[in-house]
């Protein structure tokens, strides 16, 4: 059984490792402008849920997003862009910081269309992107702030991944996993 909780802590130690790789790779391209063929370097989320307003909720009161002015989209113009099939929908957008270089969480629900819900008992029962990993400044903050909003951690989340970091993982209204990372 030891070696068992070794290999799962080496297992998500790699994955912090890959991720912080990733996040100082992303810093470094910006102070280089390395990658001159993206005018942001930054990546856009597009959600679909169940129910818009209680995702909203959600991501504002349990994880800490803020709301900006979404946008509106015409059934015409989604089908020529080729994301749907001529059904309107109001985008709702969700940000972690100021300014031009943050990640924006598009939401959006669709009450005329449904769509399907996927597999999501584990991240490898579905393919495709399975979880959102979000750094916060202070686990004991988040868990607070997770506790009043009515989230709780799932498996044995907060765990240590040492160097005073710890991962707590929750999922949102439609089932999806949310990495939250910080000391």
């Amino acid at each position: 059984m030891h070696t068992k909780h070794m290999a799962e802590r080496m297992q998500l130690c790699a994955l912090l490792i890959g991720t912080m790789a990733l996040a100082i790779m992303s810093v470094k391209a910006q102070e280089t402008n390395k990658f001159k063929e993206f005018s942001k370097p930054v990546i856009d989320i597009g959600m679909v849920a169940a129910d818009a307003d209680k995702s909203a909720k959600f991501y504002t009161d349990a994880i800490g997003f803020t709301e900006v002015k979404g946008f509106s989209v015409t059934g015409e113009l989604g089908r020529k862009i080729g994301l749907i099939d001529n059904h309107p929908v109001t985008v709702r957008m969700f940000v972690l910081g100021e300014g031009d270089l943050v990640t924006h969480i598009k939401l959006m629900s669709f009450a005329d269309a449904p769509g399907k819900k996927a597999d999501q008992s584990y991240i490898h029962s579905t393919l495709g992107f399975r979880y959102l990993t979000l750094y916060v400044a202070s686990t004991d903050t988040t868990l607070a702030r997770l506790k009043k909003a009515g989230v709780k951690p799932i498996g044995e989340t907060p765990i240590d991944l040492g160097n005073n970091m710890r991962l707590t993982t929750v999922r949102d209204p439609d089932g999806n996993f949310i990495e939250l990372i910080g000391p």
